[in-house]
């Protein structure tokens, strides 16, 4: 794919955390300091990125320069009902929490949640599910350690500078010398979370629009007053309950195909699903679509081998009246499947293999209509980088979720409320489900600084995003005692 000029602006900034020291400096550079940062400019034209020594940058306001003094980490882990999607089954998911200090003693605490069978299978694969989930929690320490010591303005050039070292410490330790960068971006959640609520704390900023870069506003400059909650329904999930959710009032659900087994035995299951689920609700209405008709959201993991395999789904569907229903189909064909999907009949959307920007706007011109965001998996820094991409080239975005805790569902509903709709809609959009496996989800309600809020409950499949939500910016920038707990003893 050509690689255009402005999608590489999206880069094109001068790098804070690793300085160079002029020829006139009388300190001069210690050699570790040029190894790293040369290190990181060789990682960033790994990555296809031109390197920070070449860019001449762009002006900008001044920022408050924050130094790192001291980091920590740390994680729990949360029991899943078993779910099933991409050939393999998560019964248990770690929530990491990153801590930051800047020398003036302000700490901040950024969570995420760990994913590595959705960031990358085949490491899921390799390796028990905590084996994994190790592998990915050493990514995170990685970026703290990196960063401990040294300075920065904006925590997207953060995320910049620490993503290709990040990156290739992970293929070193799990193996993977094509390791999937959302590995590497899932591992980098908490710790981008943690920046950026420093950087509101240092710029004395109390509001998420206020705290979005002007660069990036335009993309995230929708008010929704209500954003629909999407359930997900995972490979082999009973009809009975996906009816029991559209009776609730969900009218957008997300149906998780590409069974295991053979490609012949994955499309005859996954046909047999659809015809199962659209017998059963393919009836329904709903306000919030132009035709009254609730859509369906399918997500076949990348597990359709080639388009042709797609096209035979999509006959099937046509065949039983379904086809028209279809809203989006998200990711079903492999990362490296270069085919042209605009060609389909439906809206092909782009989510785990939109990793950075670029690879954003490569499956834009691979006919992808829609690309899918989670500020939640892949930082909130790179997320404002697409969506504004997406903006630009007027190419729709919605987000998605990890099955994340819920004080990350009000971090991504953040993204979610000022997204504009999708054309066949007049509400933003929101996939949640933690609600769904999670064992423990009441007991997570309770960590949310705001738990009980209005706008964090569901009722009849749609939050209410009003003054409110957007007043106390979804409550991310209180404080959880729960997590604070974490680092009680630093």
């Amino acid at each position: 794919m050509a690689c255009n000029e402005e999608a590489h602006n999206d880069y094109d900034r001068p790098l804070d955390i690793w300085t160079f020291k002029s020829v006139s400096d009388k300190k001069p550079m210690k050699r570790r300091d040029f190894i790293n940062k040369t290190a990181a400019a060789t990682a960033l034209s790994t990555l296809g990125l031109p390197s920070p020594i070449q860019l001449s940058g762009k002006d900008k306001k001044m920022q408050t320069k924050i130094k790192i003094k001291n980091v920590s980490s740390n994680f729990e882990r949360e029991s899943l009902t078993p779910y099933r999607f991409g050939g393999g089954a998560v019964t248990q998911l770690w929530q990491t929490a990153a801590w930051l200090q800047n020398d003036s003693g302000v700490s901040e605490i950024g969570l995420g949640t760990q994913s590595p069978l959705w960031s990358d299978g085949s490491v899921a694969r390799a390796h028990s599910e905590n084996g994994a989930n190790a592998l990915m929690f050493a990514m995170s320490e990685k970026a703290l350690q990196l960063i401990k010591g040294s300075s920065f303005t904006d925590p997207v050039e953060l995320l910049d500078t620490v993503l290709p070292e990040v990156h290739a410490y992970g293929k070193k330790i799990t193996g993977e010398s094509d390791l999937r960068k959302t590995f590497a971006l899932n591992a980098l959640v908490c710790v981008d979370n943690a920046a950026w609520l420093l950087y509101a704390h240092e710029n004395n900023i109390k509001t998420f629009d206020d705290m979005v870069p002007e660069e990036y506003r335009p993309g995230l400059s929708y008010r929704h007053e209500k954003v629909a909650s999407i359930p997900s329904f995972p490979v082999g999930t009973e009809i009975e309950k996906i009816k029991a959710a559209a009776d609730e009032g969900y009218f957008i659900l997300k149906l998780k195909t590409g069974s295991k087994g053979t490609q012949k035995e994955m499309l005859a299951h996954d046909m047999e699903f659809l015809s199962n689920v659209h017998q059963a609700i393919g009836y329904y209405e709903t306000p919030h679509t132009k035709d009254g008709k609730i859509p369906y959201y399918i997500d076949p993991n990348g597990r359709y081998e080639s388009k042709d395999t797609l096209l035979r789904f999509l006959d099937h569907a046509k065949k039983i009246g379904a086809f028209d229903q279809i809203a989006v189909i998200e990711e079903p064909l492999g990362e490296n499947d270069e085919s042209y999907v605009g060609d389909v009949g439906v809206t092909i959307a782009a989510d785990e293999s939109a990793h950075t920007v670029q690879d954003a706007i490569d499956r834009m011109e691979q006919g992808y209509g829609i690309i899918v965001v989670k500020a939640i998996a892949k930082t909130l820094s790179m997320t404002m980088k697409i969506v504004q991409a997406c903006h630009e080239r007027k190419v729709p975005c919605f987000s998605a979720d990890l099955t994340v805790n819920p004080i990350l569902v009000d971090w991504n509903k953040s993204i979610a409320a000022r997204l504009a709709p999708l054309p066949m809609m007049d509400i933003g959009l929101l996939e949640t489900n933690g609600h769904q496996f999670y064992t423990n989800w009441d007991t997570l309600e309770t960590y949310h600084p705001r738990a009980g809020a209005e706008w964090t409950q569901t009722k009849n499949g749609v939050f209410t995003t009003g003054k409110s939500f957007y007043d106390e910016s979804g409550g991310i920038f209180l404080p959880s005692a729960h997590y604070e707990a974490l680092f009680e003893e630093i």
